[in-house]
């Protein structure tokens, strides 16, 4: 559908599937509004969205996703200069082989994959309630269904590995859509997140050690940036999914999550433990 006048906010657009879609949603008639981490790379792809479209006003706010004040400072700089939100995309998001902290003491898929959707949307809600009907369109992965669920260490201090530490996060994405959608139910804005699939990206590639090599060595077999982001655009545009909220999607079809993905009162745990780390509960 026609996005003309539609204000979309997005992070990870200046690589792969985010890449993709931020071009995509550009020529739909929307103005898109990016969250970039690193600032050459932002306005790299600034300078291709206003190529293709030179009279449309995108931007570009650069922002360490890893750290909160920084987070909160970008979200108060969009939520001054936008009245409205007709569409948040959170899909920035980072693997470590290493456990690695944060500067405000966060493990960094945690901080990264999870904390920083949760802060930026919580900034945006007031803009995103003027706009609706307005979607928030959430990256996870399929990773999430090896996840073991353990609340009572989201830090993942015991027993720490890479790669489940990643798929915890891709976890705590589909049980914060959940929850985000009972939070926002009745109001017009939807929230739904997908598994974009293997995708060939740069994502993974600065993981480090052995894990680092086998992403690289199995991108190989992966599927392109273009496939990898169609789910992310019919969800954000598609009519068909215009009053499904709460939903996990695969290649653009509701799929059922795993058990611990629908376990509601763990959902709404993971809430208020991430508001509490966050400083906004």
């Amino acid at each position: 559908m026609s996005l003309e006048g539609k204000v979309c906010v997005i992070t990870g657009a200046t690589s792969g599937i985010g890449e993709v879609a931020a071009r995509e949603l550009a020529r739909l008639g929307a103005r898109l509004v990016l969250v970039a981490r690193d600032e050459a790379r932002g306005k790299a792809t600034l300078a291709r969205l206003r190529a293709a479209a030179p009279a449309a006003a995108h931007r570009v706010h650069n922002a360490e996703l890893s750290r909160l004040s920084e987070m909160k400072r970008v979200a108060a700089e969009i939520a001054a200069a936008e009245p409205r939100v007709d569409l948040l995309v959170n899909n920035a998001g980072a693997l470590f082989t290493a456990r690695q902290v944060s500067e405000d003491g966060l493990e960094m898929h945690l901080a990264v994959n999870h904390v920083a959707y949760f802060v930026l949307t919580q900034a945006l809600r007031e803009r995103l309630l003027a706009a609706a009907p307005a979607r928030i369109v959430s990256t996870a992965s399929a990773a999430h269904y090896g996840a073991r669920l353990d609340l009572d260490d989201l830090q993942f201090t015991r027993g720490y590995s890479g790669f489940q530490a990643y798929q915890r996060s891709k976890l705590y994405n589909v049980m914060w859509t959940r929850e985000l959608a009972r939070r926002f139910a009745g109001t017009g804005v939807t929230a739904n997140c997908f598994h974009p699939g293997f995708v060939a990206t740069r994502y993974g590639d600065n993981a480090g050690g052995l894990l680092s090599y086998g992403v690289r060595v199995a991108k190989l077999f992966a599927i392109s940036a273009e496939k990898g982001a169609r789910t992310l655009i019919y969800l954000a545009t598609s009519p068909d999914v215009a009053n499904v909220t709460g939903g996990y999607f695969t290649r653009c079809r509701l799929t059922q999550p795993s058990r611990d993905a629908e376990n509601d009162a763990a959902a709404r745990r993971l809430w208020d433990e991430t508001a509490r780390l966050a400083g906004t509960a």
